[in-house]
C-alpha cells in the first residue's frame, strides 16, 4: 500500500508552461484525503518551489525535498528537518575548475540567496534565477568565507556546447568528491558526496516509519533516477528519456497530459 508519494516538479508536476494542471491538483487532493503523504522533490530552492506548493492547498503537514536532496522541509512552519552542505574548501575546489573556463559560471545556492561567483551576473544565470523567482547576486570567495553561509548546492552553468566540453574534462575527477547531475543541458550540479533526491527521500521515510515498498516516486529527468530506483513503485513520465523509463516500474502520461494525476489515480489510489 502506498503511503508516501514523491513528485518531481519540472517536467512532472508542472506542464511545459510551468503550470500545475488542474487534474494534478485534484488527484493530489484525493491522495491526501486517502491519508497518503506528499513530498515535492526538486532541484529548485525554496523560493522557486513554495509558490507552487501553496497552489496545492494542503490541509495537513506535507514535505519538500529541495536542492536535489540537500535540504528537507516540513510545510507546517517550513522547518528544515535535514540539511547537507558543501564546505568552503569544496566550493574553492569547484571554483578552480571554472575560473579558467570563461564560458562556464559557478553558482551557489544558500538558504536565502542565489549567488554567482562572477563580477557581473551573466544573462544565462539570471534567466535561471527568473525560473525560481530570484534575483541572482554576485559574490567573491572571500565574501562567502566571511559570511559563513551554508552552501547547499553548487551549479556550473553555460551554453550547452560549453557545458558538454566542461563536463567531458572534469566529470571523472569531480565525481570522486561530489554527487554530480546534469539536470539541464546548461547546468551541471555538484552536491555533497552521496546526496541525491533518493538520500533525502530515505531520510524522510525513516522519519515517518515508511519502507521503500510504501513509496511511489514520479519523475522525468536524470536527477530523478535514484529516487525512482529507491521507491517500491518508481514511475517515469511519458516525456522522460528512455534511460529513465527503463529504471521505472511503470510509465505514465506526459506532463502536458497530467501524467501525475494518471499515476496517482491508477497506481496509488487503485491498490
Amino acid at each position: 500500500m502506498i503511503k508516501l508519494i514523491a513528485i518531481d516538479l519540472d517536467g512532472t508536476l508542472l506542464n511545459s508552461q510551468k503550470e500545475i494542471p488542474l487534474e494534478n491538483k485534484k488527484a493530489i487532493k484525493e491522495a491526501t484525503e486517502a491519508g497518503i503523504k506528499i513530498v515535492l522533490c526538486t532541484g529548485r530552492p525554496l523560493s522557486g518551489t513554495k509558490p507552487y506548493f501553496e497552489q496545492l492547498d494542503f490541509q495537513e503537514d506535507e514535505f519538500l525535498i529541495l536542492n536535489n536532496g540537500c535540504s528537507l522541509h516540513s510545510s507546517s512552519d517550513w522547518q528544515v528537518l535535514h540539511a547537507h552542505s558543501l564546505s568552503f574548501e569544496e566550493v574553492e575546489t569547484l571554483y578552480e575548475k571554472s575560473a579558467n573556463n570563461p564560458d562556464v559560471y559557478l553558482t551557489l545556492t544558500t538558504p536565502n540567496h542565489y549567488y554567482v561567483v562572477e563580477p557581473k551576473v551573466p544573462e544565462l544565470v539570471q534567466e535561471d534565477g527568473d525560473l525560481v523567482f530570484t534575483q541572482v547576486e554576485t559574490i567573491t570567495l572571500d565574501e562567502l568565507k566571511q559570511s559563513q553561509e551554508l552552501v547547499l548546492q553548487a551549479m556550473y552553468m553555460g551554453e550547452a556546447e560549453a557545458m558538454d566540453s566542461f563536463e567531458g574534462l572534469f566529470r571523472s575527477e569531480l565525481s570522486e568528491h561530489y554527487s554530480l547531475v546534469r539536470s539541464q543541458d546548461y547546468i551541471l550540479e555538484a552536491l555533497p558526496k552521496g546526496i541525491t533526491k533518493a538520500s533525502a527521500l530515505q531520510e524522510l521515510a525513516a522519519d515517518l516509519g515508511f519502507g521503500p515498498q510504501e513509496i511511489m516516486a514520479i519523475g522525468d529527468a536524470p536527477n530523478d533516477s535514484e529516487m525512482i530506483a529507491f521507491a517500491g513503485l518508481g514511475v517515469a513520465m511519458g516525456n522522460a528519456s528512455e534511460s529513465i523509463k527503463v529504471l521505472a516500474n511503470r510509465v505514465t502520461k506526459t506532463c502536458d497530459q497530467a501524467g501525475v494525476a494518471y499515476a496517482i489515480c491508477h497506481f496509488a489510489l487503485k491498490q
